[in-house]
């Protein structure tokens, strides 16, 4: 077998990931080889997936082990500072996780795009080819059910014509060896028949796999977004039920990035084994179907090589020549004495014609720069669209669950914040007319509010009988005097400058019914609570 340069050029990570350790699941090293039919390699292909298992286990088992302790080391009482540190850390957490789910989701459509890309270009490419082959085969049964069928009747009827004539049968013999001839050597050509239905089964088994892959990454995909997103809305709105689901679903994504991490390594590291020695691999898969000198020729497809179909061409060719002279020979001399062997002698001349037509394109068909060019394309698309974009889908993998991580730690601390501006709300006293809560409750209440002022005559001063003297005077003004100002300065809506008794705070709101009370006080009820309402 002589050498020759090889076109393809094998990426350089095809090299870096036909180095990582194939080792069967009883952990013994094997060959580097690519052998998909043997069950020691395929459980190479499943201990890079179990390595990815036990990677989703050591990151659930951290994430365990940091919600523990969040869950066990609480402090009894958290001072505000640190309450402003904590939600500053859960604020860039979620900044980190949003950003890195981010890029992640960037990643994964470039890589599921270009693996799908190098996908198609491996399935058309086989198509292409299991149409090369297809038609090979179609002008090899035409050509020979041609010489087969309808020239021996041809013949068959021209020698009963000729019968007389003993140098026109032994032209109608010859013929008939050439005939045979050319069937001989289209039998010896290569049967592409099963190679042919190999390569179309291969083909649409592949398209509906990559259909199916690239839907379900696609899924995976607007998951992880839509996931990232509603975990930030849900830190944005203080939403627990929304923190918790996002929570669940986070778990959830989690394990299935871990998962396709497995898959795309397995895959990319068996697909880089084939991509470093494909040649090898075909000659292997092809030996018991076609010979090593035809697979070599279409492999390599070099100047120096020869065409192993040259010979049995050049006899096929040279065959047809000599039958069409003969043919032109016969309707020379032949016709003008047997006048009805003209018909038969057109119609192998029509045969002949169109056998010579089929021989340009079976030459045609049969060159290696067509099959080869297939070949080449097939292999760029896998090796490098293909595997490049599951090394993308990889590093997509990886930022996800980095991006998770982070998420399934900041969630905790955010719905323990929660948790503790609720606790704090509720430790203040319903009556502090501070308490936001109280302001709610006095709105929805308007009734409780008056019952709980102390700027009430009723309620902060009890019954009129029951009234203390005031410690000290807050005014000598009397009460016309008051009512006076009232009117002139700021009316009679608000009552705002009838004095608080007893107080120094500024004046409250009166109602009416509370300022006919306080006039209809008697001289006595005057005189009890001291000078402090007279002039």
């Amino acid at each position: 077998m002589s050498s020759a340069r090889v076109d393809y050029i094998a990426p350089w990570w095809t090299y870096w990931l036909h180095q990582f350790p194939h080792v069967n699941l009883r952990f013994q090293p094997l060959d580097h080889t690519f052998k998909p039919q043997e069950e020691n390699y395929q459980q190479s292909l499943i201990f890079l997936g179990c390595v990815a298992a036990a990677g989703l286990g050591v990151n659930l088992l951290c994430l365990a082990i940091y919600l523990s302790c969040l869950c066990c080391c609480r402090k009894d009482e958290e001072e505000e500072e640190s309450k402003k540190s904590n939600s500053c850390c859960v604020t860039w957490a979620a900044v980190a996780a949003g950003l890195i789910c981010c890029v992640a989701v960037g990643v994964g459509f470039y890589g599921n795009s270009e693996t799908n890309d190098g996908v198609y270009q491996l399935t058309y490419s086989l198509y292409n080819a299991n149409h090369t082959l297809a038609g090979v085969d179609s002008l090899v049964t035409g050509t020979m059910g041609g010489m087969q069928s309808s020239l021996n009747e041809h013949l068959s009827r021209l020698g009963e014509i000729f019968a007389a004539r003993g140098d026109f049968v032994q032209t109608l013999q010859f013929m008939q060896q050439m005939s045979d001839n050319i069937i001989k050597q289209l039998l010896g050509l290569p049967d592409w028949e099963k190679a042919k239905v190999d390569l179309a089964a291969i083909a649409d088994q592949t398209a509906y796999v990559e259909y199916y892959r690239w839907l379900t990454y696609l899924l995976i995909l607007i998951l992880d977004l839509v996931i990232c997103l509603a975990a930030c809305l849900g830190l944005a709105k203080q939403s627990r039920w929304l923190l918790t689901t996002m929570m669940v679903f986070g778990v959830l994504t989690l394990i299935l990035s871990w998962a396709s991490l497995g898959a795309d390594v397995a895959t990319a590291v068996g697909t880089s084994d084939f991509c470093v020695a494909p040649d090898k691999f075909l000659m292997n898969q092809t030996k018991d179907i076609i010979s090593s000198d035809i697979v070599h020729y279409y492999l390599y497809c070099s100047q120096t090589l020869p065409n192993p179909f040259q010979q049995s061409l050049t006899v096929f060719q040279r065959s047809l020549t000599t039958m069409q002279i003969q043919i032109q020979g016969l309707l020379q001399f032949a016709v003008p004495l047997f006048p009805t062997a003209e018909r038969d002698l057109l119609s192998i001349q029509h045969l002949l014609n169109n056998s010579e037509a089929g021989l340009h394109q079976l030459t045609a068909l049969l060159d290696c720069r067509g099959l080869n060019k297939d070949y080449l394309d097939a292999l760029i698309g896998v090796c490098y669209d293909g595997v490049e974009g599951l090394l993308y889908l990889c590093l997509f993998s990886l930022l996800a669950a980095c991006a998770f991580s982070v998420m399934l730690c900041a969630i905790p601390r955010a719905w323990r914040q929660i948790a503790n501006r609720d606790r704090d709300y509720d430790d203040i006293d319903d009556g502090d007319p501070f308490n936001p809560q109280s302001r709610r409750i006095t709105s929805h209440h308007p009734h409780q509010g008056n019952m709980h002022s102390f700027c009430s005559y009723s309620s902060s001063m009890g019954s009129q009988t029951s009234l203390h003297p005031p410690t000290q005077a807050v005014s000598n003004a009397p009460l016309s005097e008051y009512m006076n100002q009232s009117a002139l300065f700021g009316g009679n809506p608000r009552y705002e400058n009838v004095p608080l008794i007893g107080r120094g705070s500024p004046p409250p709101s009166y109602s009416p019914t509370m300022r006919a009370t306080y006039l209809s006080m008697t001289e006595d009820q005057i005189r009890h609570f001291g000078e402090d309402f007279r002039a």
